[in-house]
């Protein structure tokens, strides 16, 4: 009787189905940052003209509190709600964050209405603060959400079946960026009803365009949101009960959100290798994601697309990046190896943003769509390549710590990304009158970044690495638990 008790107590191992349910969170949190991303900023820069430095500053405010991540880790480990540790959390932090998306979007409106009637004035001003305030929840209520879900990967899984999981799961995440721009530009205003102008200029000029756009808008950030907060209760609703190892562990899992600011910045100076290897992560990171607060502006002005028509940018570029990610791990690494298959992609990375700006002077709309199809594929190229060999150089007994520290300074990192885009391109306004080498210089300074990239990756030394970064982070761990 009491072996088949402890047999009973043995949780259910996760099926292949279950895995593609959970994707179904990660699927939302994609459509999620189409909203923000992709439709927000383009409507906030192009149709309201707000300063792209003030735009990029307050949506990367959702991204500079990734920190908070910590606490809602070790929040939802010490205490349940409604007798889950991770279930509940995910629940009640979809839901704010779908109510915050709302919010932000009513406060957009009240700040373009300020700049058009009032320009810069306190009020105009307390609405910038009040917007990046918004966003600052918007991030929290993300983290507390996304948090306790990768902690409920965790326990869910097993060793044996635990990368094939997470591999789906963060799939799913690029499948929601491609269904979340499809869907949101048969949402919008169609082209022949859209502002027709190229230039960056208030629709409040236009009250029956801005009455279209408000209702357009305002019926997107609802329904889209709530589609996102049901996924999230489809997704995990049972999921724990029947699968969680979490109380059955004797010891609680390495996982990423573990680790503080402080330790992450120990972490990536523990040697020359680890500077050199999280200066080029860092280089990529900033690199890749500064064209995300410009892009679909870039459509608008330079090429004269309806908001419809530059959110479906993102499906060209989220295609292109699933295509790498999935393609590259069995393709390209094995014949090449991981650091040159990292080199491979920055070079292609580069080259694509260099077809971008070129697009632009010959205002082809096809062009542009095939040079972000490029790039997306090149950036699935790199983002694997530089995990891939990322987890190559560090021990196993690190490897939670490691990846902690990296997750951490990324996210950080894609917050400065989506601010320096912004400041470029204002910095190319004030010296370029054409708007093409205005927004040519965003990506110009990307793919410098690249180059300068590769030139750090160049340097990295994986016998170096393996012998002296290792044993420098572990020192670091032990000193930690003095």
């Amino acid at each position: 009787m009491a072996s088949k008790v402890s047999f009973e107590q043995i949780p259910s191992k996760i099926n292949l189905l279950t895995m593609f349910r959970l994707g179904l969170f990660q699927m939302g949190l994609g459509i999620m940052s189409i909203l923000t991303l992709g439709v927000l900023n383009r409507i906030m820069i192009k149709e309201l003209a707000i300063p792209a430095t003030l735009v990029a500053g307050t949506i990367a405010m959702h991204q500079f509190v990734a920190p908070a991540r910590l606490w809602f880790g070790q929040l939802s480990d010490a205490k349940t709600i409604g007798g889950t540790h991770r279930t509940a959390y995910v629940w009640i932090g979809a839901a704010l964050f779908a109510i915050a998306s709302f919010l932000a979007v009513q406060v957009t409106w009240l700040l373009g209405s300020s700049v058009h009637s009032q320009g810069w004035t306190l009020q105009t001003y307390s609405l910038v603060a009040l917007l990046g305030g918004i966003f600052a929840l918007y991030g929290l209520a993300l983290s507390s959400s996304s948090t306790p879900f990768a902690a409920l990967l965790v326990d869910v899984s097993d060793e044996d079946n635990r990368s094939k999981l997470v591999g789906i799961v963060w799939s799913m995440l690029m499948v929601g960026i491609v269904i979340g721009a499809i869907i949101s530009s048969r949402l919008l205003p169609a082209p022949t009803t859209c502002q027709e102008t190229a230039v960056a200029n208030s629709i409040y000029n236009d009250p029956q365009g801005l009455a279209l756009l408000q209702n357009s808008i305002n019926r997107l950030f609802i329904l889209l949101p709530a589609v996102v907060f049901g996924l999230a209760v489809f997704s995990t609703f049972g999921i724990e009960k029947k699968y969680s190892r979490y109380t059955s562990r004797s010891t609680i899992a390495n996982r990423e959100d573990k680790i503080t600011l402080a330790q992450a910045l120990k972490v990536l100076t523990a040697s020359r290798q680890t500077g050199l290897f999280f200066t080029f992560l860092l280089m990529m990171t900033i690199s890749l994601f500064m064209q995300e607060a410009v892009m679909e502006p870039y459509g608008g002005e330079v090429f004269g697309m309806c908001v419809s028509e530059t959110t479906q940018l993102n499906a060209f570029w989220g295609t292109g990046t699933l295509l790498g990610i999935s393609s590259t791990g069995f393709l390209i690494v094995p014949r090449i190896g991981k650091q040159k298959t990292a080199l491979l992609g920055c070079l292609t990375v580069a080259i694509s943003l260099s077809l971008v700006v070129l697009s632009g002077f010959s205002a082809n709309p096809q062009m542009l769509q095939g040079a972000l199809l490029l790039f997306g594929l090149a950036s699935g190229v790199t983002t694997t390549g530089a995990i891939s060999l990322m987890l190559d150089l560090t021990a196993a007994e690190t490897a939670g710590t490691f990846i902690g520290a990296w997750g951490l300074a990324q996210a950080i990192a894609r917050a400065i990304a989506t601010v320096a885009g912004g400041a470029v391109l204002d910095i190319g306004r004030q010296i370029f009158s054409d708007r093409v080498l205005a927004y040519g210089l965003v990506f110009t300074v990307q793919a410098c970044g690249m180059l300068l990239a590769i030139w750090f990756l160049n340097r990295v030394d994986v016998a170096e690495f393996r012998s002296n970064a290792k044993g420098a982070i572990a020192s670091i761990l032990e000193n930690e638990l003095d």
